[in-house]
């Protein structure tokens, strides 16, 4: 006789809490207590028709892909699978056990709807919730960037003709396209990207990512992903998604200026690595008041034609007649100004150099030894020695792991390095995407449930322990002590 299971409806009734077994410390509960995305449903009202097919609740929506990164879901379809199997899931995104989950469509129609501004308000709120919280301190920020390989085959990247598509820039847009930077590096040490790849050369699958070399030697369609890192917790502060062939550099102060708007306070300092170490970047750190903790990229670069010749540091200036003196003596004076690069160039006489003893030590050029000049000269030179000092070198070496676990982290827990969709766009929404799940996790780890008077004393008197040497620690440790019962009292 056929044996028939009968269905124990009792047990998936009302009265019984199924999810009562997810635990109170889970993410996803914890998540659901601190995040409030009500604000969703506002900003995308206008997007939507008064007639048809009621939609799924964007709320919904926002909390499905922000699901798809925090657990690095291989795709929309797979998510669409496992959330019936998931308890967690299903408390998260508010579903009971009878509740039929939408098709995976609606996410890329949502993005499609209502376009990068939504996510990019959403990682402000992170970054205005970790300050609430005393994570951001405001003083000290880590800029770096991230390749990402783009969702494209080499098999797509196909040879143009450059005259062909500039003629067709032309007549679509109405304006001459620019003209893309070239890939070398100039005796100044100013780093730009582009390259000769990118003139003939574009990706049919996304047309917006570039050819760019990774570390393994090979190129490969990019995108790449700029942000900024405080330092007192490491929340994501600021954020660009660019395509993988835009020079760091040239990012710096857009990202700075993102960093103060998010903040509301101008940092004191900016780390970075060489990349950055340009002689504009020192330039425009010094105009904001920002001290300029970032490698030297002339330190990095070598000249086989400057070996054995007088370094620049051996020409006096005289500000009064404005020239510089030589070793052997003679002067070099203004000769003409350099407009896209921001300096003067000096040379001597005609016919100084060639006659002069002391040549061959001072330079293998026919026309003579040329200096240069910037305007604001003296804010680069002061830049200058900052980067070199042992603050900056202390703040560098933090850097090397702080802000290298950020992107670790990023790459191993949500899918960071490879993209999902494709298009500027998309890679940007993504980029969002992971960077409010990670200050989300900061916030989570080292804020949720803690006093924020708390907090901010541990986290300020951690960041002044590590500019202290091993005396002057041994004298913090008793006001650390006062401090943290002194919070403890007013808490």
């Amino acid at each position: 006789m056929m044996g028939h299971q009968a269905k124990q409806t009792q047990w998936w009734s009302d009265p019984v809490n199924v999810f009562a077994r997810i635990p109170e410390d889970h993410i996803l509960r914890r998540l659901n207590r601190c995040l409030n995305l009500e604000f969703i449903r506002e900003e995308v009202a206008a997007k939507y028709g008064h007639n048809g097919q009621v939609s799924v609740d964007p709320v919904v929506i926002m909390k499905m892909m922000l699901l798809l990164f925090l657990d690095d879901v291989k795709s929309e379809r797979e998510l669409m699978r496992i959330i019936p199997l998931r308890l967690d899931y299903l408390y998260f995104l508010g579903y009971g056990l009878e509740d039929t989950v939408p098709n995976h469509s609606v996410l890329s129609k949502a993005r499609q709807r209502w376009g990068s501004e939504v996510f990019e308000h959403l990682f402000a709120r992170t970054v205005e919730q970790c300050a609430k919280a005393g994570l951001i301190g405001g003083d000290k920020v880590h800029v770096d960037a991230s390749l990402i390989r783009a969702d494209a085959s080499l098999n797509c990247v196909v040879v143009v003709e450059k005259t062909l598509s500039k003629l067709s820039d032309t007549l679509e847009t109405g304006r001459v396209a620019e003209p893309q930077p070239s890939s070398k590096e100039d005796d100044d040490g100013e780093p730009s990207g582009g390259g000769p790849i990118n003139d003939k050369h574009t990706v049919q699958s996304d047309p917006d990512a570039t050819v760019v070399r990774h570390r393994s030697g090979k190129s490969v369609p990019s995108y790449k992903n700029h942000r900024v890192l405080d330092d007192l917790a490491g929340v994501i502060t600021a954020i660009k998604t660019t395509t993988g062939c835009v020079p760091e550099g040239g990012q710096l102060m857009d990202l700075v200026e993102q960093h103060e708007a998010m903040v509301g306070r101008k940092p004191r300092a900016a780390i970075a690595d060489s990349a950055y170490g340009t002689s504009a970047n020192f330039i425009a750190l010094a105009e904001s008041g920002i001290r300029a903790h970032v490698a030297d990229l002339r330190s990095r670069l070598h000249n086989v034609r400057a070996e054995g010749i007088y370094p620049a540091e051996a020409f006096a200036y005289d500000a009064k007649s404005d020239s510089f003196r030589c070793p052997a003596n003679q002067r070099l004076f203004r000769h003409h100004y350099h407009a896209g690069r921001g300096y003067h160039e000096y040379r001597a006489k005609a016919g100084v150099c060639a006659a002069c003893p002391l040549a061959r030590r001072c330079t293998r050029a026919k026309a003579g030894r040329t200096l240069k000049r910037y305007e604001g000269q003296e804010l680069l030179d002061r830049a200058r020695r900052q980067s070199h000092g042992p603050a900056a070198q202390r703040d560098r070496r933090r850097r090397q792991w702080f802000q290298e676990r950020n992107f670790g982290e990023a790459a191993v827990q949500h899918g960071f390095k490879r993209s999902r969709w494709r298009s500027l766009r998309r890679q940007q929404i993504q980029d969002l995407l992971i960077a409010a799940i990670q200050n989300l996790k900061i916030y989570l780890r080292k804020a949720a449930g803690v006093p924020r008077a708390l907090l901010s004393a541990i986290y300020r008197l951690l960041a002044a322990l590590r500019t202290c040497s091993l005396v002057e620690k041994s004298a913090f440790y008793p006001s650390l002590q006062v401090s943290l019962n002194n919070a403890t009292l007013n808490t």
